[in-house]
């Protein structure tokens, strides 16, 4: 039994998708579908940067999603995919969980693209540049990662934002209290706590206003029917019903992204084999949370025309 996974923000790189562009042009038209869509020459960034600008919320979040989708497009044209028949179920890391659900069809590519943008910009506007931060804690579990949490917020918000796999936790709330964390590591038998590059703290209270925008946008825009059930970040369990899959991505958006959780959950539910699209970053993660599974990382044409053989 498979799921197929989409990697979050981080595994954005310039020169993304040009591979892809050039080799076939089902992802030239996701490429050019998702530029149409967001008014913006997005996969010249992408493609040259420069690296500052693709960095930006905005732009990573729906660059991430078009490089996806582009290879599990290449997958259906030219590998015969048809996801409905291959996956039991479809899971993404944060703004991966709308890449699953556009690979799943409850969004358009146009929408999906649309609503990562906007997501974007209000997880940017959401805290003002300086108040908020977020840190890795390695060699953590969840457990210390709570208790470290705990003591270093003094009334500030901190809490946990990703718990990625059973040596890797990330915090988020005000700098104060990330910073407190990050100096109070050893203290909680934490190997190493690292700030992490980003402009907003995600996956926390603080983002209240952003989900507030998303609750807006997804009104607006709701998904529709799944053509195969989502792993929902939130609850770590599977969603089909629309109204539901829109109320976790709301609550997503302040939520903890339960990726060790829905690994571990899926692979209870049958799952032996995972293929992420798109990037090479969920692959490790599984490999720490479960084991006799067979993981799989799709790039490039190589990758996409291995896994065709072997689906």
């Amino acid at each position: 039994m498979r799921a197929f996974v989409f990697p979050g923000q981080g595994s954005q790189k310039v020169g993304m998708g040009l591979e892809l562009a050039e080799a076939s042009a089902a992802a030239r038209e996701v490429f050019e579908e998702v530029d149409e869509a967001l008014g913006q020459n997005l996969f010249q960034i992408m493609k040259e940067g420069p690296e500052d600008v693709l960095t930006l919320t905005e732009n990573a979040q729906p660059a991430i999603m078009a490089n996806a989708i582009a290879v599990l497009r290449v997958l259906e044209q030219e590998g015969g995919l048809v996801l409905a028949d291959k996956a039991a179920f479809v899971a993404g890391h944060s703004l991966g969980e709308y890449t699953a659900l556009c690979a799943a069809g409850a969004f358009s590519l146009a929408d999906t693209a649309r609503l990562l943008k906007l997501r974007g910009q209000a997880m940017q506007a959401a805290v003002p540049v300086g108040e908020g931060a977020m840190c890795a804690l390695l060699g953590a579990d969840i457990a210390k990662a709570q208790a470290l949490a705990d003591a270093a917020a003094e009334g500030d918000v901190c809490t946990v934002a990703n718990d990625n796999d059973p040596t890797q936790v990330v915090l988020s709330g005000h700098k104060a209290a990330i910073d407190r964390a990050v100096a109070m590591v050893k203290d909680h038998g934490i190997k190493r706590g690292v700030l992490l590059p980003v402009s907003a703290p995600f996956h926390c209270p603080l983002m209240q206003p952003a989900a507030d925008a998303m609750a807006q946008a997804l009104g607006r825009t709701p998904p529709g029917a799944l053509t195969v059930p989502v792993f929902a970040n939130v609850t770590a369990s599977p969603v089909t019903d629309p109204s539901e899959v829109a109320r976790l991505l709301v609550e997503q958006v302040t939520g903890r992204v339960r990726w060790r959780e829905s690994v571990i959950a899926m692979q209870a539910a049958g799952v032996d084999s995972f293929i992420e699209l798109g990037g090479k970053v969920l692959g490790p993660m599984i490999g720490r949370c479960v084991s006799d599974v067979n993981v799989t990382s799709v790039v490039g044409m190589a990758d996409i025309e291995a896994l065709a053989k072997g689906l």
